[in-house]
């Protein structure tokens, strides 16, 4: 009974990691030289914020730039929970 137990928690776990692998290395590989002119293009929203040429956005734009910054915003507060182990001290 143990072995059979071993053997399906062993496949069960292959699949899952071979799953895993298959993402990884998709999702978490450097970016190539072709991709840092998009980085630095995503840099210049912070520019346009210094010298207020934010104001020439159109509504796409800036709808985007909201929902980017709002994703930033809910990952700090997701960490910072993960970081205390809790919701406690928050107004959830």
């Amino acid at each position: 009974m143990v072995k059979f137990v071993l053997s399906t928690t062993v496949t069960y776990s292959n699949l899952r990691l071979a799953t895993f692998w298959h993402y990884a290395k998709v999702e978490l590989v450097s970016p190539t030289p072709d991709e840092f002119p998009e980085a630095i293009q995503s840099v210049k929203i912070i520019q346009s914020a210094k010298t207020g040429s934010f104001k020439q956005l159109t509504v796409k734009e800036a709808m985007l730039n909201g929902l980017v910054a709002t994703e930033l915003w809910m990952w700090f507060y997701i960490g910072e929970i993960i970081g205390k182990s809790g919701f406690v001290g928050y107004d959830v």
